[in-house]
C-alpha cells in the first residue's frame, strides 16, 4: 500500500489524510506544534464550495454543527452611510449555506475526525529537511532529530511553509498585504443586527468586521494598517490592552459599534499580519507536492482560505487513486488546480484593496460601491462557489476529471 507523510495538522493536513485513507492510502500527519497550541485566529467562514468538498468524506455535520449559518454581507462607510447588501455564497441544492466557525473549532473538528478513523497524528515535529532516496520514496528529517520514510510527502504547512522551500529553494515568499488582522469576541456591546449577518465597515482609517452568533455572541476581527516587510517577522508582542487602545485610536471617528464592540471585549485573539501567495511556479518535485496555503494563500478578504484547501485535499487523493504514480498524480493535480485558485487569490487582492485606501480614494470608493455592487450582483458567482468535486469521477491523464 502507498504511503504518505502529510506536513501540518491544520485544516489540509487532517482533510487530505482522511481523503487518502478513502483513495486506499495510508498516511501519518506531522505536526510543528503543541496540540494544545493549534487556536491561532478567531474565526472563518467555510463557504458553500467547501462544506460541499467536506461531504464527499462525510465531514460537513461536524463542521456545520459547530458553525452557523451566515448569508449576507452589509457594507458600511466609516461615516454610517450603507453601501449596499451582498450575499455569500448561495445556497446549495439541499439548503446547504455558509457557515462560520472559530478557527480552535475547526482545527478540532478536523483533527478528532482524522484520529477517530485511526490515523495518526504526530506533535512537535517541525519539518527541517526531506530528500529524495533511492527506491523513489522520501525521507523527512525534524527539528528533534527524527526522521521518516514514505512513499510520499504532502506539505500542508501553511503559507509560511518549509515544504515549499524544500521542494524548490528559489520559491517566492508570501506577498505581505499591508494589513494586520485581530478579532475577539463579546456578550456585552449593543448591536441591531440579526444574527447571521456580518456587518462590514469600511472606515476612515482601518476596517472592521462582525457578525452575531445565534447566541447573541458578538464575533469580530479589524484589519489595522500594517508595514511590515514582504518576509515572515515575528509579530509584535502588544498585549490585549494595548491592542484595544490602538483599536479604539483607529476607530474613534467613525460612526457605529466599533469601539463599543472593542471596549466591552475582554481578550483578544490574532495579532498577525496578511499575506497571500499569487503565483508558486513550482507545486512538486519527485514524491513531495504542496497543497492548500503551501501553494496558494488567498487574503482573508476572499473567504475561501479553507475551502481552497479542502477542494485540494479531495483533488489530490483522487488524482492519486486514478493515476500510476505520483509524477502522473501531481502533473494532474496541477492541471486541475491551478487556473482555479490563482483566480481565488486574484479575486481575493482586489478585495483586499479596497480595505485601506487613502482619503482621496476612500471618497472615491464610497461613492462607487454601490454601482459596483450591482454590477456584482448582475454577475454570476457559480464559478467559486459552485464548484462540485464528484468523488466517483475518475481522474484521466491529459484530461478533465
Amino acid at each position: 500500500m502507498t504511503k504518505a507523510l502529510i506536513i501540518g495538522c491544520g485544516i489540509a493536513g487532517p482533510v487530505t489524510a482522511v481523503a487518502l485513507q478513502r483513495a486506499g492510502i495510508e498516511s501519518v500527519v506531522y505536526e510543528a506544534y503543541p496540540e494544545s497550541t493549534a487556536n491561532a485566529g478567531a474565526f472563518l467562514t467555510v463557504a458553500v464550495n467547501g462544506l460541499d468538498a467536506l461531504r464527499a468524506l462525510d465531514l460537513q455535520g461536524a463542521v456545520m454543527g459547530l458553525g452557523f449559518s451566515t448569508r449576507t454581507i452589509d457594507l458600511v462607510s466609516g461615516t454610517g452611510k450603507h453601501l449596499g447588501t451582498i450575499p455569500i455564497g448561495g445556497i446549495l441544492p439541499d439548503g446547504t449555506t455558509t457557515h462560520t466557525i472559530k478557527r480552535a473549532d475547526l482545527y478540532r473538528a478536523l483533527y478528532e475526525a482524522a484520529r477517530g478513523r485511526g490515523i495518526d497524528v504526530h506533535h512537535g515535529k517541525r519539518l527541517v529537511d526531506a530528500e529524495v532516496v533511492a527506491n523513489g520514496g522520501v525521507t523527512a528529517r525534524f527539528e528533534d532529530g527524527t526522521r521518516a520514510s514514505a512513499d510520499l510527502l504532502i506539505g500542508a504547512d501553511g503559507i509560511h511553509s518549509r515544504t515549499r522551500r524544500i521542494i524548490d529553494p528559489e520559491a517566492p515568499d508570501p506577498r505581505h498585504l499591508g494589513l494586520g488582522n485581530v478579532g475577539g469576541f463579546t456578550r456585552t456591546a449593543t448591536v441591531s443586527t440579526a444574527p447571521g449577518a456580518y456587518v462590514m465597515i469600511f472606515g476612515k482609517r482601518a476596517f472592521f468586521g462582525y457578525v452575531v452568533h445565534p447566541s447573541g455572541e458578538i464575533w469580530w476581527f479589524a484589519n489595522p494598517p500594517s508595514a511590515r516587510a514582504a518576509r515572515r517577522v515575528v509579530p509584535e508582542a502588544l498585549t490585549s490592552d494595548q491592542w484595544k487602545a490602538r483599536l479604539r485610536d483607529l476607530f474613534a471617528n467613525d460612526a457605529g459599534p466599533t469601539v463599543d464592540i472593542i471596549r466591552s471585549t475582554t481578550e483578544l485573539v490574532g495579532g498577525t499580519d496578511q499575506y497571500d501567495l499569487p503565483k508558486v511556479p513550482t507545486w512538486y518535485r519527485g514524491p513531495m507536492i504542496i497543497i492548500g496555503d503551501a501553494a496558494h494563500a488567498a487574503s482573508p478578504s476572499s473567504g475561501q482560505g479553507a475551502s481552497m484547501a479542502i477542494e485540494d485535499a479531495l483533488v489530490l487523493a483522487k488524482c492519486l487513486r486514478d493515476l500510476p504514480g505520483p509524477a502522473a498524480a501531481f502533473t494532474a493535480f496541477e492541471r486541475l488546480r491551478r487556473p482555479r485558485v490563482e483566480r481565488v487569490v486574484a479575486f481575493g487582492a482586489r478585495s483586499s484593496s479596497h480595505k485601506a485606501p487613502r482619503p482621496a480614494g476612500r471618497v472615491i470608493r464610497d461613492l462607487l460601491m454601490p454601482f459596483f455592487l450591482k454590477l456584482i450582483a448582475r454577475q454570476s458567482q457559480d464559478w467559486l462557489f459552485g464548484y462540485h468535486i464528484d468523488w466517483d469521477d475518475r481522474v484521466r491523464r491529459g484530461g478533465a476529471a
